[in-house]
């Protein structure tokens, strides 16, 4: 399977990225034993992956609500204007906020849709009157507020 920078994944590198996104701590040792290749050749295509950004990160996931996060919240926005200046300054707004973990430009009646976390209602309501309805060419914003997660995953199931 070649991707669209030209890289070409075979199943032993689809074997490793699956085995890594089921959890990213395992050792190389393990996952050469699990797709019977030796230590160093598997240390050199995770290596390569990660190089390539194949593999971008690894990351704990967690319990949001176990760490205090009890809200979650799909706020869908549209802007005023559509250049490409304003495009890139309102992407440039959203990402840099560690309270937004997604930014998605969609198709349709929104221009983008923005996943939120925080503490409760009242600091979201602080959040969306203070941050985003002050960032430059802000039209309308919609907040979806997520009464239950009934399925949450990372992994993308990659197959050749």
């Amino acid at each position: 399977m070649k991707n669209k920078k030209g890289i070409e994944l075979d199943q032993i590198d689809v074997d490793i990225i699956n085995i890594l996104q089921e959890d990213s701590t395992i050792s190389v040792k393990e996952i050469a034993s699990r797709i019977k290749l030796s230590f160093t050749p598997t240390y050199e295509r995770i290596k390569y992956m990660e190089e390539n950004k194949i593999i971008q990160s690894y990351v704990a996931i967690i319990d949001r609500e176990l760490v205090g996060l009890e809200l979650a919240v799909y706020c869908n926005i549209v802007l005023k204007e559509q250049s490409k200046t304003s495009l890139m300054n309102f992407e440039a707004a959203v990402a840099a906020r560690p309270e937004i973990l997604e930014v998605i430009s969609i198709s349709g009646t929104y221009d983008y849709m923005l996943k939120i976390v925080a503490k409760n209602i009242s600091d979201y309501n602080d959040f969306i009157v203070n941050v985003i309805a002050n960032i430059p060419n802000v039209g309308q914003y919609h907040s979806n507020f997520v009464m239950k997660e009934v399925k949450r995953a990372t992994a993308y199931k990659v197959v050749l």
